[in-house]
């Protein structure tokens, strides 16, 4: 498949969304990473695939920007639905997983990450309702066993009946 320079992405989009596509340079290292098509099509045909390119154009720009997938298309980038089905897909072949491992490589590489000095975010405190340590599991919900308490009154009466106003 042709890639898509720079060049050629100059009228694909509106000055705003231009500044969130793909530089040639990071391209040339993430094509690698894309499993190869298949066309699934039963007798070889089908529609043509959109480019990758502005497939991975549209979904950079959906996570950098935080907007809705269904707002990508008045970009101009790429269409809502066509980014979001290659991002399923992508995802499920590990290529986003391949792509930080390989940034965080090339940042070891030119910076250097101090591996021994690691730390995870987290809390190791006790549940404050938890309750006591080998507690048995009520059997049935809250409101069977006439714990729930009505809004306007107190506890209801087994069988429904309130008070009789007279």
């Amino acid at each position: 498949m042709k890639s898509v320079t720079d060049d050629d992405r100059e009228g694909l989009t509106d000055e705003a969304a231009q500044r969130f596509l793909i530089p040639d340079e990071l391209w040339r290292k993430i094509e690698p990473l894309l499993p190869a098509r298949r066309n699934t099509h039963r007798f070889g045909g089908g529609r043509p695939r959109a480019d990758d390119r502005r497939c991975m154009d549209g979904i950079f720009f959906v996570l950098r920007t935080g907007c809705q997938w269904n707002a990508l298309s008045a970009t101009g980038i790429c269409p809502s639905s066509t980014a979001h089905d290659r991002f399923q897909e992508w995802a499920r072949a590990g290529v986003f997983r391949e792509l930080w491992r390989a940034g965080l490589a090339e940042y070891d590489e030119l910076r250097g990450i101090d591996w021994r000095w690691l730390s995870m975010d987290g809390a190791i405190t006790k549940a404050p309702l938890g309750g006591g340590e080998n507690r048995p599991e009520p059997r049935r919900p809250r409101q069977a066993r006439r714990e729930a308490v009505g809004a306007d009154r107190g506890r209801r009466r087994p069988g429904g009946a309130g008070r009789r106003r007279r």
